[in-house]
């Protein structure tokens, strides 16, 4: 997801100097190490700009060919504007979706295939975890996409996973990287707060 207009940030967040790159590059980087045939990024407010780093990003990964970018015109209205378009551009026959935040830069590749492993385990989706408390990625099953398309507002996909209770498969992660996005100038490293 990378259709927000970062306005907590002051603009402009997802490219905001971040490593040797861009803060979104962070989420990209992870999105390319799950093991899925495509990642669809949905780009809002500055798509022109926002697909332009997410291309390079694919090219310079050898990963463009996977790519596919999706512009939500109706971004504004929040997250569940995104996950819709998102939703709607997976191929008929998806097993499940990833949900990265591009915000979020520090996603260990450790936790995807676990994630994997537990839908495909029977659960109908699945959420990192660190320290009690859930994060992101999550991965909803094919069984849940449906619900996916009719989300609206800012929840995300928050409101499918809360109605699943104790059949939210929970993935331990290695590190915080899960629970860490970035909101204002001072989330990022060096910054002085």
């Amino acid at each position: 997801m990378a259709a927000g207009a970062g306005t907590r940030f002051g603009g402009g967040k997802l490219l905001a100097p971040y490593g040797d790159g861009v803060l979104l590059e962070g989420a990209l980087r992870a999105a390319f190490a799950a093991p899925v045939r495509t990642v669809t990024v949905v780009t809002g407010s500055d798509p022109s700009r926002v697909g332009a780093a997410v291309m390079a990003y694919a090219r310079q990964a050898g990963q463009d060919e996977r790519l596919k970018i999706v512009h939500a015109a109706d971004h504004a209205e929040g997250m569940g504007a995104s996950l819709r378009h998102a939703a709607a551009a997976l191929p008929a026959d998806a097993e499940g979706v990833y949900v990265f935040l591009g915000d979020m830069p520090r996603i260990p590749a450790s936790v995807l295939e676990p994630l994997s492993q537990a839908v495909r385990d029977g659960a109908p989706a699945a959420a990192a975890t660190f320290g009690g408390k859930r994060g992101h990625p999550a991965l909803i099953g094919a069984a849940l996409i449906p619900q996916l398309l009719t989300l609206t507002g800012d929840a995300g996909a928050r409101a499918v996973l809360q109605g699943l209770g104790e059949r939210l498969a929970l993935v331990e992660a290695p590190d915080d990287g899960v629970l860490f996005d970035v909101d204002k100038p001072a989330d990022l490293p060096g910054s002085i707060r």
